[in-house]
């Protein structure tokens, strides 16, 4: 028999697995589940057992040419449904309909699947015809339209395999059983269970309405799922069913669970909210797994090692992620502050974080080993899984990467390394007093002095280095490129004294439309960096930039100078770090505008970690020309950063020499008329059109807000203030000529 279990996305692994154990043969994956041939039996077993599916179908027929609904209507009323059902009793029919030309409407296969088996069992019973039941039906059949491919299924299990009965209750935020199960299997407490004879301790902080514990209970005490309540499978009124077998598999799973009854298992549930905890207690009680879990009302954000459970054991939970949640919850910090618990106090633990918020799991500060996709209800969530080392295992990696920077700091540099590496520490002598001197603490060293070695290096605080290498031209050897881009990191490493660890290596080439905004990676790692009296949030990864053009840097000191009381707006605002140094400098208010979400939300974190939180700070997801031309606010003070070129879905491509005329005209239009605009870009063959010079104000400041770790290329950027005309009126001078009256 051929038998077909309906899997949630990225679950179809476990449930093959699940198949092989019940005595499944011929088992693969296909759209939707996991198909699989299997006795009675073994039918029955993966029934009872499986933790993952969430319904099981037997097959009945298959035609692969199928091309109308007319075709479906003759192939159905061919199949023999008198062996399946009777006027005696009910049925009812469900669809999945995919890529199907013929079948707009997916509820219509079902209908003449319906008519198909009426008529059928019309002809076969003198003209009676079974009852449709869409409720409580005897018998349900299933029709599966895939293009031209129909198949044909009674259903075997019943809807929601995957519902225990054991929930009757619940929380803000619910865990399916299904879901649960799947995190417990990827995670390392699972892996140790099947490996040890005894069951490790389990741990979930936030156990909400307890199912993730259950579920681990469960599976540590060999308990078949399909028993936990008095379920009634719809197999029961198939003509097929045995209920000797069935009852024969049933003491077969009973006797699994007697055999573990003496196990000595350890899981832990809790929870800050005492209703939380109340309701995993009842859930647990339900399931009948109470006595092997420990209960307990916990903010685990405040626990101490005292509270922590065992030397050694795993923690699987699910903290809350914010999409399901209301309330004040602050759930960075949140995340934050279990990383630190966790990092802290459980050291030689395992963990296992489901989260729906990737950019979350950033917030715990520790990089996961692992990392598993589900699907939670639609939502695309992670499972994070981590090794927690203890202080003796830090300690020991710590020496180890000591004995081996020492062995790699001890090899001689290439003859090529060695001149980059002079080149390097001739720059740093020159530069870092003058920075030092300046309070500076992120500045470039380095920017293709050498032609060879074609890079941007920058420090970051004296911990960071961010080495963008300049894509080498199509005539260049890779492997030559390749060589001399491992010279440049040796001769970085020795000359700044910054572990190779912490050197952020990147290829930087020209980006084009939404690539600009495109992640690289997805680390979502984060440093705080300083630069005149403000942080910022810096990415060396994933990002084309880091989050900051250093180069600015006398520009945003600038702006924080001209900035107080002032009305100011940011255009293609970036990361938001200009409209940080304005607010700093005392602006009555400040609108930033960009494109991007990304950009934007960064911006937005950018003013958080500056407590700049105000009602008056203003942040638009727009195209900057758009915005100025369909916006009427004035502002006193305008900076314009625009990209060379830029041709992002749903806009007009944008060119900075082409458009500049455009683009500082309707800048004017907003700017006060004793207002500032600070325009700069960083097309190196620009150069300011002349009807905007005899129009406005215009004034080359770029010598003065080129840096002097930035001295060596004075084509870095251009910059420019530009002001309204001062209109003078001339006044004709008064008379003096004195009126003489004539006697």
């Amino acid at each position: 028999m051929i038998f077909f279990a309906t899997s949630a996305l990225y679950m179809n692994d476990i449930i093959e697995e699940e198949a092989r154990q019940a005595g499944a043969t011929d088992i693969r994956s296909v759209s939707g589940g996991v198909e699989f041939s299997a006795d009675l039996a073994s039918a029955y077993r993966f029934c009872l057992w499986s933790r993952t599916a969430t319904r099981v179908m037997m097959g009945l027929f298959q035609d692969e040419d199928i091309l109308t609904a007319d075709e479906l209507y003759e192939a159905s009323v061919q199949i023999p449904w008198e062996d399946w059902v009777n006027p005696n009793l009910t049925f009812s029919v469900t669809e999945t309909v995919k890529n199907c030309p013929y079948m707009k409407n997916s509820h219509f296969a079902a209908i003449r699947l319906k008519d198909a088996i009426v008529d059928r069992i019309r002809e076969k019973f003198e003209g009676e015809r079974p009852l449709v039941d869409k409720d409580e039906s005897d018998v349900v059949f299933h029709v599966h339209i895939e293009g031209e491919k129909v198949a044909w299924y009674v259903d075997f299990s019943g809807r929601g395999l995957h519902k225990r009965g054991y929930r009757v209750a619940q929380t803000d935020a619910v865990l399916s059983e299904y879901l649960a199960s799947s995190v417990i299997y990827r995670s390392e407490w699972r892996k140790a269970l099947d490996k040890e004879e005894g069951v490790p301790t389990l741990l979930d902080p936030f156990c909400g309405s307890g199912t993730l514990a259950i579920e681990a209970a469960l599976w540590a005490g060999d308990r078949a799922p399909g028993l936990v309540s008095a379920r009634r499978f719809n197999f029961f009124d198939l003509p097929i069913h045995d209920p000797d077998l069935y009852e024969e598999v049933v003491d077969e799973a009973l006797l699994r669970a007697e055999q573990a009854k003496d196990r000595k298992i350890a899981i832990y549930a809790w929870d800050s909210d005492p209703k939380a905890v109340a309701i995993t207690k009842k859930h647990a009680q339900l399931a009948q797994v109470d006595h092997l879990i420990t209960f307990a009302v916990k903010d685990f954000t405040k626990v101490t090692k005292e509270d922590v459970p065992a030397e050694t054991g795993y923690i699987i939970t699910d903290p809350p992620y914010g999409l399901r949640m209301e309330g004040p919850i602050d759930l960075q910090v949140l995340y934050r502050q279990m990383g630190k618990q966790i990092s802290t106090l459980f050291g030689g633990w395992h963990a296992a974080i489901l989260c729906g918020q990737q950019e979350l799991l950033s917030h715990v500060d520790m990089k996961p080993d692992r990392t598993n996709t589900v699907n939670n209800g639609g939502v695309t969530c992670q499972i994070a899984h981590y090794y927690v080392f203890t202080d003796e295992e830090r300690q020991q990696m710590i020496e180890r990467a000591i004995e081996r920077k020492k062995e790699r700091l001890a090899q001689p540099l290439s003859e090529g390394a060695q001149m980059a590496y002079n080149r390097l520490v001739k720059n740093l002598a020159a530069i870092k007093p003058i920075m030092a001197e300046q309070n500076v603490t992120c500045y470039r060293i380095y920017d293709a002095d050498m032609p060879e070695y074609s890079a941007a290096i920058d420090l970051y605080e004296g911990k960071y280095i961010s080495l963008q290498e300049y894509a080498p031209p199509a005539t260049i050897d890779p492997e030559a490129a390749l060589k001399r881009l491992g010279e440049l990191i040796d001769a970085t490493e020795r000359a700044t004294g910054i572990d190779r660890e912490q050197i952020y290596v990147r290829q930087r080439t020209p980006q084009k439309g939404e690539k600009q905004y495109e992640k690289m990676a997805s680390t979502d790692k984060f440093y705080i960096i300083n630069e005149n009296g403000a942080k910022y949030l810096v990415n060396f990864t994933d990002y084309l930039d880091t989050g900051i053009f250093l180069d600015h840097r006398p520009i945003r000191a600038q702006i924080a100078q001209l900035a107080e009381g002032k009305r100011f707006l940011n255009l293609f605002c970036y990361t938001g770090t200009a409209t940080v140094q304005a607010a700093k400098g005392g602006a009555l208010s400040t609108v930033s505008v960009d494109a991007s979400s990304t950009y934007l939300d960064w911006a937005v974190k950018n003013m958080q970690l500056n407590g700049y939180t105000e009602m008056n700070h203003f942040f638009y997801r727009s195209d900057c020309l758009q915005f100025l031309f369909d916006t009427y606010d004035r502002y006193d003070l305008i900076f314009c950063d625009p990209p060379t070129f830029s041709n992002g879905k749903g806009r007009d491509t944008f060119d900075v020499d082409r458009d500049q005329v455009r683009l500082i005209k309707a800048c004017m239009m907003h700017l006060d008329q004793k207002g500032t605009l600070i325009f700069s870009c960083n097309y190196r063959k620009f150069s300011m059109d002349e009807r905007l010079l005899d129009e406005f104000d215009v004034q080359d400041i770029t010598a003065t807000t080129i840096a002097e770790d930035f001295a060596r290329d004075q084509k870095i950027h251009y910059t420019f203030l530009i002001k309204h005309r001062t209109v003078v009126k001339v006044q004709q001078p008064k008379s003096t000529m004195k009126l003489v009256r004539r006697k």
